[in-house]
């Protein structure tokens, strides 16, 4: 079984305590590496960046950590108050960036006549990222990324967007572990159980744009280099199809997980 492996039963290995203190000292070490003041981290009101968040603040305490919240149109007022309180409850620096007068700019510029709403979304996604890097150069900070395993697999992030960061904690852990590491930690439970979204449109959830639960996606991502397309049907009820589809998902976005392609004309570079 792997370290963060799925057992037989068809469920994904359960986080253990040591694996956490290994994702905090990792932390720890990475930033005073660098040679860092602090972290800044996008805090969105989601379960991901809550819990990188609660992750950093517990390895080089809250007064390095900078939060940012950059709501656009489609932000739902609630998240404004459920990022305060998660800040003010950790105790980090937080900030509010609108991000909209950034799309609006860059769509009036970039859009064709046809309207798409994923480029929209990948156009925010950047906007954001824009953001976290201009604060975390005036700063000295390193910008820590949110993406999990499930998610980084999927290539279900924006190059150059949300899929840029210094540092990745999380990005081993499946979205199943991260929400069960979500409770070892202390994240409130309105954000555990809070439906997955990126937030880039409206009415937008990542489990109906891909098509399957998180819960069943996990399963099938850690299975499909090891099993069958109708050994892990049967495992976890998912079809062959969808199996398939997402194999073909997985090598696809294989460009978004690696970085840019170079030629090999033997200089010492």
């Amino acid at each position: 079984m792997s370290r963060y492996g799925q057992s037989m039963s068809g469920e994904i290995d359960r986080v253990n305590v040591k694996e956490v203190d290994a994702i905090v000292r990792f932390i720890r070490d990475t930033v005073n590496g660098a040679k860092s003041d602090g972290v800044v981290v996008g805090l969105s009101g989601g379960l991901d960046s809550a819990v990188v968040t609660k992750l950093c603040v517990d390895a080089i305490g809250p007064e390095r950590v900078l939060n940012l919240f950059m709501p656009s149109v489609v932000t739902p007022p609630s998240d404004y108050v459920l990022t305060m309180e998660l800040s003010k409850k950790w105790g980090t620096e937080y900030k509010v960036v609108d991000v909209q007068p950034a799309i609006n700019t860059f769509t009036g510029m970039l859009f064709t006549s046809v309207e798409a709403p994923l480029e929209k979304g990948n156009i925010s996604a950047r906007c954001r990222m824009t953001v976290l890097y201009n604060r975390a150069k005036k700063m000295n900070y390193l910008v820590v990324g949110t993406a999990n395993k499930s998610e980084f697999m999927m290539g279900y992030f924006t190059k150059f967007g949300d899929g840029a960061s210094d540092i990745v904690p999380i990005i081993d852990l499946y979205k199943t572990q991260v929400k069960q590491l979500a409770g070892m930690i202390g994240v409130p439970k309105e954000i555990i159980d809070k439906v997955p979204t990126a937030g880039l449109w409206e009415g937008q959830t990542d489990e109906e744009e891909m098509g399957i639960s998180y819960q069943n996606l996990d399963v099938v991502l850690d299975n499909i280099v090891k099993m069958k397309d109708d050994e892990i049907s049967l495992l976890t009820g998912v079809s062959e199809k969808k199996i398939s589809e997402i194999r073909v998902q997985v090598k696809a976005m294989e460009h978004k997980r690696r970085p840019a392609l170079r030629p090999d004309i033997g200089l010492n570079v």
